[in-house]
């Protein structure tokens, strides 16, 4: 299988693939972030990258070879904790870009698979306009039902799809809940609620550790869920992040804990992926 991986992230993509029994051939990744990429390397050093997506059009790529397509691009202008800037903000229009790439191997290979996902709280113009443009309508399903994770996402893909009366739309549904609690998850403490509110880039920040911040933090995003074993509040920590994520503990242990929340609060959830996969 050969793959192409836009806005890669922490490479979640080939980890679902490689855990569902895919052979891959060959694997493209776009990303800029340095510490994504140094990564990606580790786990997976037979990586090609690429760079930037914008410059898609000079890559040594022969693009009627490419089995599968996966796109995260940008979700900050969609999503609710975000500006709300919409599909055409300056981050989130690269969605865009995804199309344009996607058309074209599509003119080359017309069974080409592709996944896309965006954020759950995107507003209904917005994923409207991304279906058109992918020409079918997604599957929403959350990250709560395989981690203890409220994770809501959208996403888009032509692995299975059915026909309605009107639209095209993605037909996997959603996994059997493992009905996993915030608790069992935890290297220590007491989880003050069932499940951890969704990861974003900010979390594992260790800047401000005063409780008063982070109060802050637990009024304004509902990040703080954690009681320590000194009876004092904490968030959670990078272990736990993986865990929330569905990676084994030791998957970023190359990163400091704010690069590792980082990737893990932009990134999939490989549980969720290894199921659309196995369709």
């Amino acid at each position: 299988m050969i793959v192409v991986s836009l806005f890669n992230g922490m490479n979640t993509g080939r980890q679902a693939l490689e855990n569902c029994g895919f052979i891959i051939e060959k694997y493209y990744s776009s990303e800029i972030k340095p510490y994504a990429i140094e990564l990606t390397q580790h786990h997976f050093p037979d990586t090609i990258q690429v760079g930037d997506v914008t410059k898609w059009k000079n890559w040594d790529i022969d693009w009627s070879k490419v089995d599968l397509i996966l796109s995260g691009s940008p979700c900050q202008d969609l999503s609710i904790a975000g500006k709300r800037a919409g599909i055409n903000g300056s981050r989130s229009s690269l969605f865009f870009v995804f199309v344009e790439i996607l058309e074209h191997v599509k003119s080359l290979n017309p069974d080409v698979l592709f996944l896309q996902e965006n954020v759950g709280s995107a507003n209904v113009k917005d994923v409207g306009i991304m279906s058109r443009a992918l020409g079918v309508y997604p599957v929403r399903m959350n990250s709560s039902l395989v981690t203890a994770q409220l994770r809501d996402r959208y996403y888009w893909t032509n692995i299975r799809t059915k026909q309605t009366m009107f639209d095209l739309v993605v037909d996997i549904p959603e996994p059997k809940d493992k009905k996993i609690l915030l608790q069992d998850i935890l290297i220590s403490g007491i989880a003050t609620a069932n499940k951890h509110t969704c990861l974003n880039t900010g979390s594992g920040s260790t800047e401000k550790s005063s409780q008063r911040y982070l109060k802050h933090r637990n009024d304004t995003t509902g990040m703080l869920t954690l009681i320590d074993e000194n009876g004092l509040f904490r968030t959670v920590n990078k272990i736990e992040m993986c865990r929330l994520q569905g990676f084994s503990d030791d998957y970023c242990d190359i990163l400091t804990i704010n690069k590792a929340g980082s990737l893990l609060g932009d990134g999939w959830t490989l549980p969720i992926i290894e199921h659309i996969f196995s369709y």
